[in-house]
Order: C-alpha cells, then structure tokens, then sequence
C-alpha cells in the first residue's frame, strides 16, 4: 500500500460496510473512482494519498441509493440534487409509473402531466423540445449524464408511459396489437438498461390496467431479469387484496417483486399492517422474491386529484369532465360513498386530514398548507366542491399531503429485515423549490431522520441495519454488483457523517430546509459534499439494469 497511489484517505472513522456486519475503525483508501482499500488504522502511509480525511469520531459507509425517486425534472432544473447529496444520497432510481421516455406512439408529450412552474423551468433549459425526440428510453438519461448531474442515475420503465405508448389514455383492456406494441417497447426499455417495469396502479392510467396485462409485460421484463416493482392498486381498504394481486403477478410472471412504500393508509385501515406483514412472509416463505420499501413519515404525498375517482382522466378529459355539471354530481355521491373499485385518499382520514400544498394561481397561495376542511369553510362550500373547484382554476394535480398513516405501523415496517429505505421525493434546493411551494419533508430529510430518529433517538434499528437498508440491500436488489457497499473494487460511492448530530430539519410547516450531520459525500471517487456544502462537481453515470445490451 505505501506505493499505492491514493487519490483519497479517510482515516479514523468507524467503518460501517453496507453489509450488517459490525462497525469496525478503519482507513478507506480511494484511488480511481473506485474503493482501493480497507485497511486497520495507521497501516496506509498518509504520503502516499493526494488527499488525508481526517474522519476521526466520524462513520464512514456506502452512499445511499433511493429506490423511488422522483428527480426527473428536478434535474433537469438543477444538475446538482443538493437535498439528496446532503442525505447522503449518490444514487437516483426513478420511473414510478412515469418516464419521459420512449416517445412514441399515443405518447406524445412527455411533459403533459407537469404542473405549469415546473413546465416553465424545464422548457427554458429546452428540456421540453428536446423530450420530443426521446425515442428510446434511454435517450433522457443519457442526456442528463451529458449535461450533467452529481448523483448516479438509472431508471424503471414508468408503466403508465408504456400504457399510453400503446392506448393512450383510454379505459379498457389492450388489444393484442397493443399488448404487442407493450411487448417489444418493454424489451427495448430493458436492453437499454431499465431495471424492470413500474406501476402505480391508482392512478391514471395504470389504473386501467388490468392484472393480465400486468403479467404480459411482466414476462417481458422476467426475460431479462429485471424487477416488477408497484404502488399497489390498493393501500388502504383493498390492501390485502392489492398484496395478493402483486404476489400473483410475481409468481405468473416469474420475477421478483418490489412494492413500493408500504403502509396501511387510513385509521380503519392501520389494524391490516400485521396482516400485510404475514402475507409478504408468507409469499416469501413459498419462494417469492417479494420485498418493499418505506419512507419513515406518518403521512404520504401525492395530488389532490387522488381525492376523486381516476375514471375522471379517461381519454385525456380531467379538467373538462370536472366542469360538466352531471359529472360533478356522480363524483361528489362516489367521493362519499366510495364504490370500492378505486383508492378515494380521504376516506378514513376526512377532510381535516387532507393538506393541500401545491397551488399555483396567486388567488390560491393563501390556501397552502392550510387542511381541507379548514379551506372549505374559507371558502364556504363542502370541502368536495372546493377540491373540485380548485383542480379547475389550477389545471394542475396540486401536490397534496394526507395524513394517512401511523407512526406505530411505521416503525413496525421499518424492523422488518426485507424492507428498504426509499424518499419518494425528488431532490431539491431551496433556492428555488421553496419558490415552487411547500413540499413533503420527504424530500430533504428521509434518510438523516433514519439515522437520527430510528437509529439514534429511538433504537428502532442498529446503525448496521439502518446503512444495510439504505445502500448493500438496495444495490442487491437492483442487480448493482460493484454498488452499495464499502469493499475494495467497488464505485467510490462514499459517505462520511457525524452519528451523534445527523438529523433531519424540515417539517411539514417549514419543509425547505437541509438535514444536519453528512459532512462529506463521493461520488464515482470525486467530492461532490466537501464539510456538508456541495462542491458543484456533476461526476453522476447511468447505472443499468440486467438486461442492458452491451
């Protein structure tokens, strides 16, 4: 070692590995984008390194990679991710349900859905012309990489763009020509390095989709030994249903399967998370490859839309549906009596449980972070007239909060050996996401509070488990050979922080604000955290999935 060249050394902290195995102190020798060594304290000369880390009373450990991210647009906003670089994050997984890519077919506009800010922020950069050309899926990634980005990037196919690729966004089963056109667009998503295929399957339109379809692509993806991973079709009411649905896909379709943050949403519901937990032991047990992932908040986030029946989006009519007056009135008696084909957010919780955030429209801004029943009587109308009324005069889903969950099943989920860590949220800066709005805390804070709360305060999880879950499990289950743990040969993907004071900072009253505690991040073997303020280094690649052709 003492004729090595050593690009970085991080001497003295406590190495945790990725793996579970035990802290133990050691010196992390970097050279070349890569782990060259892990040696016992003292034994790397420090003349042999370019740069000496004094980690001292510090942890050092693989960097997190995050399974549900949402960081398509918010990179291309801003290449750097600060509040995922300052969680320790060095790997963005995206796709829940939707991709910006392949355009094709019935799928046109692969911005159609954003609200019109971000719209704004990304046509700018010329995000928005260009999308128009992305005719393979890994057309967008490879883009982001040329301008770019600090973290690692990689992806699932969104399985509503393959739906609308096909169908568009028409209700119904897929005919077998577009069962076929499902077929060949999954397989080129695979052999361009997707890590599988992604449902979010309340809403529109995977909602459309039924399980055999679910399957048919499912087999393709199986054929390259890729990943079917899912916002079931149920959290609440169906959930157990939903849990045995995702469980028959896996087994029919012969692959493994991931479910997306796991939770019993709703108060009647919160007695089902047990149960929810002996099913995926029990599919486990009977040799299904089936785990999951959480966020460690009791509340989710996602539009105020998911208040109302997804049948509403058919054939591309939200907005104009909303404004017929007998489609209102069929809305409002569903929204009250649900029928149970669809997850209505708000039954369980009520309207006081619902905290609207996303508004645009100056007129609007006063409603945010207020809760429904509170801008209901603001506005003197029945809180479904007023979430009616505001999709209209916004045109867009308005991001949402519910609180839905309980803090109990959260930390039940969170014990399970088979269950990941996952943000759900995309990375943000506050210099200008907190002109966007307020958001779900989520975003800057899920993994700091794992260590802080969890680990730290409660003693929920050991430190081992907790990094395990966030990093060697994730990069495992992903097929990410040389990620995810701190092993000579691996991608110097490296985090180095201070056990005794990492924390998350942001609330759901004041969201936009940094965790505390990540001092210094690597990515690729270069620095993009320096003493907790990020470099602006953009050394992030593309990371493939199985089935990525050579």
């Amino acid at each position: 070692m003492a004729s090595a060249r050593i690009d970085v050394l991080i001497r003295g902290a406590r190495v945790v590995d990725g793996t579970g195995n035990p802290w133990r102190y050691g010196d992390v020798a970097l050279a070349g984008g890569r782990v060259l060594d892990i040696a016992p304290p003292g034994l790397v000369h420090a003349e042999a390194a370019a740069e000496v880390v004094d980690a001292d009373g510090l942890v050092v450990c693989p960097g997190f990679i995050d399974i549900l991210s949402h960081s398509i647009v918010p990179l291309m906003i801003d290449p750097h991710c600060l509040s995922k670089i300052t969680q320790g994050v060095t790997t963005e997984i995206m796709g829940e349900s939707w991709t910006p890519a392949p355009v094709g077919g019935r799928f046109t506009d692969p911005f159609r859905k954003l609200p019109p800010k971000e719209r704004a922020l990304i046509a700018g950069a010329d995000w928005v012309e260009r999308g128009r050309g992305w005719s393979r899926f890994r057309d967008w990634l490879d883009a982001l990489v040329e301008r770019g980005v600090s973290p690692n990037i990689g992806s699932f196919l969104g399985g509503g763009t393959l739906r609308e690729y096909a169908r568009g966004l028409e209700m119904g089963a897929a005919t077998d020509d577009e069962l076929d056109v499902m077929r060949r667009v999954t397989a080129e998503a695979m052999a361009d390095g997707a890590f599988g295929v992604s449902y979010a399957l309340i809403y529109p339109p995977d909602s459309f989709v039924a399980t055999d379809e679910l399957v048919a692509v499912c087999a393709v993806v199986a054929d390259s030994g890729g990943l079917y991973i899912t916002h079931m079709r149920s959290e609440g009411d169906a959930l157990l249903e939903a849990i045995d649905e995702a469980v028959e896909i896996g087994r029919r379709a012969r692959l493994p399967v991931e479910i997306y943050h796991l939770k019993a949403a709703g108060r009647h519901n919160w007695r089902k998370m047990p149960e929810a937990i002996a099913r995926i032991e029990a599919a486990r047990t009977s040799s299904l490859d089936v785990t999951a992932d959480m966020y460690p908040y009791a509340a989710s986030g996602t539009g105020l839309d998911s208040v109302l029946p997804p049948w509403l989006a058919a054939g591309g009519r939200f907005f104009e549906n909303l404004r017929d007056p007998a489609i209102r009135a069929r809305v409002r008696a569903e929204v009250l009596a649900p029928s149970g084909g669809w997850e209505p957010l708000a039954h369980g919780i009520g309207p006081e449980g619902v905290m609207p955030l996303g508004f645009e429209r100056p007129e609007n801004l006063q409603y945010a972070g207020k809760r429904l029943d509170e801008i209901a009587d603001m506005r003197g109308q029945h809180w479904i007239d007023a979430v009616m009324d505001l999709l209209i005069a916004e045109e867009q889903r308005i991001g949402t909060v519910y609180f839905l969950l309980d803090e109990e099943n959260v930390a039940l989920g969170l014990r399970q050996p088979w269950v990941g860590i996952s943000t759900d949220a995309g990375g943000l800066d506050p210099a200008w996401a907190a002109l966007l709005g307020p958001t779900h805390p989520r975003a800057y804070g899920t993994y700091p509070r794992v260590l802080g709360k969890y680990v730290r305060a409660d003693g929920l999880l050991t430190l081992e488990d907790a990094i395990r879950k966030m990093s060697g499990a994730v990069a495992a289950r992903l097929g990410l050979r040389d990620r995810g743990l701190l092993r000579p040969g691996y991608a110097a993907d490296v985090v180095v922080f201070d056990p005794a004071t990492v924390g998350d900072r942001a609330s759901f009253a004041d969201p936009h604000q940094l965790s505390t505690g990540i001092r210094d991040v690597w990515v690729n073997g270069v620095r993009v955290l320096s003493g907790g303020r990020h470099t602006g280094a953009t050394p992030g690649r593309v990371l493939s999935g199985p089935g990525r052709a050579s």
